[in-house]
């Protein structure tokens, strides 16, 4: 019956988001929905887009591992992301009227760079979407009492959300993360208020999180200890904000007051209705004590889809999938949406020129369709890894490669060419020489990529033009000797 009810929602969200599809006429109404989308769907659709897989399965698993401390990344660096985006960069970007962040980039400074982070901005992309359709296949395997296996349930995800992404791009999935963002506030707001009272009341869930020392947020006072903590602050914070379905919420509002405030607002929710799962999974402590220890041992990712299923009463059910899924769907098809229209805007357009509007939405439409199928694989391939990880692991090549390019490109007039790449280069191999070796294990390596890649920007914008001038005064002193 459960199941039945989930198939019907998906069906429902299906023809919510073909019906939104009708007003796809163009490009830029599949990409940034014509840049029609008024203040609350820009809160809607960003508060919708990061409220995924991670923030309901993946941050109350390490939440009660490692206490606050241990999701600075998400989803304090996460909302953060939000927060600066909507302060530092909307307003700059929105006024240069682009389709795309690539082609920030490309304006900036030139097509090497452009195309250089465009892969580097698809590439993270992976592990995100992989993520939710991990989930997703999660999700159908628990439902069917393990009658559809957990591939099986990736692809039914995938193709559910393919179905309306396909034809509607921005327009579909603005217009469906609206829907998505009521039933999810709504539903987890319930089931938290259902678990408090399971639990003996909000009071005793809030105070064996205290005893357990939970609350405790800032790193121990060691050189080691700080150092990672701020490393796992920025990844997300700072690595999200290049990427493209951030900047397609910017770009898609119908002003710049909505790409400003949208953003902030979007990302302070997000912060704050994080705690809803945290709380959730404290609960679950407490009303099923023995249970939740061994599936924190085992797989903490499923407390809470247990502790729903075995001790709620089916409406609670009804409503804690309504709400998942309704996580799931609104940020897998942001996060396929976005890679797909940067590879066609950005770099399948150097080896196919643009011919006509109407070709390019189906090149687009085509892109959609392969990237799913590819994200598909790679979610079935990784089958097993935390879903905590794989998004924190996507935001790394982006904080390391496009972001220094961007902050500089935007507040620093003497960024050139060849700082971007020299910071693109030292930025890149830097973290891939801690990751790969002992060296990460005292150092985080995404810390030491931003470093260097703010590096590689002064030393490749300044170091020519001081020479220049060197070889100016020297060429003038032998002027005057002569």
């Amino acid at each position: 019956m459960l199941l039945t009810l989930v198939f019907v929602y998906l069906f429902f969200t299906i023809a919510i988001g073909l019906w939104a599809a009708k007003r796809v006429k163009n490009t830029a109404d599949f990409a940034i929905a014509g840049r029609n989308l008024p203040l609350v769907m820009i809160i809607t659709t960003t508060f919708a887009t990061w409220f995924g897989a991670e923030t309901v399965m993946g941050i109350p698993a390490k939440f009660i591992n490692s206490g606050l401390n241990g999701v600075i990344e998400d989803p304090f660096g996460a909302g953060t992301c939000l927060i600066l985006v909507g302060v530092f960069f909307a307003a700059k970007l929105y006024k240069m009227s682009l389709l795309t962040i690539s082609d920030y980039y490309r304006e900036r400074y030139g097509r090497a760079v452009e195309v250089v982070c465009s892969l580097i901005i698809i590439l993270s992309y992976l592990g995100w979407v992989a993520a939710q359709v991990a989930a997703l296949g999660l999700v159908f395997n628990l439902l069917s009492g393990g009658a559809i296996s957990v591939p099986m349930g990736m692809v039914i995800g995938t193709v559910s959300i393919l179905a309306y992404t396909l034809f509607g791009g921005m327009w579909s999935v603005a217009v469906t993360d609206f829907i998505q963002m009521i039933i999810l506030v709504v539903g987890l707001t319930v089931l938290a208020v259902f678990a408090g009272n399971m639990a003996g009341g909000a009071g005793k869930v809030i105070a064996l999180a205290s005893s357990k020392d939970l609350f405790r947020f800032f790193p121990e006072p060691s050189f080691h200890d700080i150092v990672f903590f701020i490393a796992a602050a920025i990844t997300m914070m700072l690595g999200s904000i290049p990427q493209q379905d951030v900047f397609q919420r910017v770009m898609s509002a119908k002003n710049v007051q909505a790409a400003t405030k949208g953003p902030v607002i979007g990302g302070i929710f997000y912060i704050l209705f994080a705690f809803v799962p945290m709380f959730l999974i404290v609960s679950a402590l407490i009303i099923m004590p023995e249970q939740t220890d061994a599936l924190l041992k085992d797989d903490p990712q499923k407390v809470l889809p247990t502790l729903v299923m075995e001790r709620m009463p089916f409406v609670m059910q009804v409503i804690f999938f309504g709400a998942l899924l309704s996580a799931l769907k609104s940020t897998a098809s942001a996060t396929m949406l976005a890679p797909s229209v940067t590879f066609v805007e950005n770099i399948w357009r150097q080896f196919r020129p643009r011919i006509s509007d109407q070709q390019e939405l189906r090149t687009m439409r085509i892109a959609v369709l392969v990237f799913s199928c590819l994200v598909c694989a790679y979610a079935i391939a990784l089958q097993g890894t935390s879903i905590y990880d794989m998004v924190s692991g996507a935001y790394q090549v982006t904080l390391v490669g496009a972001f220094v390019p961007l902050v500089f490109g935007l507040y620093w007039k003497r960024a050139t060419t060849q700082g971007a790449i020299f910071s693109i280069v030292l930025g890149i191999v830097s973290w891939l020489v801690f990751m790969l070796t002992p060296a990460g294990e005292e150092f985080p390596a995404q810390l030491v990529g931003v470093l260097m890649a703010v590096v590689g920007m002064l030393v490749g914008s300044l170091g020519p033009q001081a020479l220049k001038n060197h070889h100016g005064s020297h060429h003038k002193l032998q002027g005057v000797t002569h």
